[in-house]
């Protein structure tokens, strides 16, 4: 009698790949019809997000539910014939796309712009009193403390094709004024003070004249603004290339980020220092001097202003501003959120 030796654990494994496969054939057109389901294939299974040794039917899902939202139909099995299955949130699963087009709806990562600049990125989503709104940068939405509150925000920004009123997608709604280092002041109402100062000195003869002027460089924590959409449903409430928010977190020393942006896409890069301070140019001789601020590596590039940056859990950290091409420097969310009011 010849002896029996047990297969290799690769050709054990082979052996039962090729019985997955007619399996799947036959039950895929049912796994599809499923709700939420986008696609399905054969995979390793996870176990608390850790890939096992498991061979499963693998059914991808935009959003995960839980079963008490889904009819009985739509309910996913465990097993198919002994072979076990595994959920998976996917998103929404489309035909990729340059993220200077045009995108609607308009997830966080794409261009944007007020009708007057070239182009930066749409950060994400977020809310106040109950209202969903836009959040990016000062200089992207509000063209560097220069624009109106109502000015036409385009998508995608003028630079990557935008017309006004045709690719409008939403108004300028609040920004936060960028004080610029030993400049005038933007702030309307110091303005109209000295304005209304002078004009009484001239009246009264007096040669005194007064002029509203900013010193204080170093207050500046966020360059960020506010747009209220047009039509919420011409809006994704998702990062192009990461999906769905979870949540927000802050940014920690040696905390690996990543970000979905108008110029460079998806890019990586580690929080290399915390509690910074840095001089940034505006140009037409403009400086602004922000603290707080927290600084990544090379990951981004002009057009990239107003991404949103992530964790790897998808947790919100921050808000890309400005850069170099060897750093990147970030707005705290917790600082973006404070001053405008705003939520997830």
């Amino acid at each position: 009698m010849l002896p029996v030796y047990p297969l290799p654990k690769e050709c054990a494994m082979d052996t039962i790949l090729s019985s997955i496969i007619p399996l799947l054939g036959s039950v895929r057109e049912s796994l599809m019809s499923r709700k939420n389901v986008v696609a399905t294939g054969i995979g390793y299974k996870t176990t608390a997000g850790k890939k096992t040794g498991e061979l499963s039917i693998v059914c991808s899902v935009e959003r995960k539910e839980p079963e008490s939202k889904l009819l009985s139909r739509d309910l996913l099995p465990k097993s198919v014939d002994g072979i076990p299955t595994d959920v998976r949130a996917a998103g929404r699963i489309r035909a990729f796309q340059p993220p200077t087009g045009r995108f609607r709806p308009s997830p966080g990562g794409v261009s944007i712009g007020h009708y007057e600049i070239t182009a930066g990125t749409l950060g994400c989503l977020v809310r106040k009193n109950g209202e969903l709104f836009i959040l990016s940068n000062n200089h992207v939405l509000s063209n560097s403390n220069d624009a109106s509150i109502g000015d036409a925000i385009l998508q995608p920004g003028p630079y990557d094709g935008g017309m006004n009123p045709a690719d409008k997608i939403a108004e300028l709604a609040e920004f936060v004024p960028i004080t610029y280092s030993g400049s005038s002041s933007s702030c309307p109402v110091a303005n109209s003070i000295a304005d209304v100062c002078n004009f009484l000195a001239s009246v009264t003869g007096s040669d005194t004249r007064l002029q509203a002027v900013s010193v204080q460089g170093a207050d500046n924590l966020v360059d960020a603004a506010l747009a209220r959409p047009i039509n919420q449903e011409e809006l994704l409430n998702d990062i192009l290339g990461f999906g769905a928010i979870a949540g927000t977190a802050e940014g920690t020393l040696g905390m690996a980020v990543k970000k979905s942006g108008r110029t460079t896409g998806l890019t990586t890069g580690e929080i290399q220092q915390i509690d910074v301070t840095v001089n940034v140019s505006y140009g037409a001789g403009r400086v602004a001097q922000f603290r707080d601020q927290l600084l990544a590596g090379a990951m981004s590039q002009g057009g990239d202003s107003g991404s949103a940056v992530l964790d790897n859990s998808n947790n919100l950290v921050g808000l890309l501003f400005a850069g170099s091409d060897e750093t990147t420097v970030i707005n705290r969310i917790q600082n973006v959120f404070g001053l405008l009011g705003v939520t997830l």
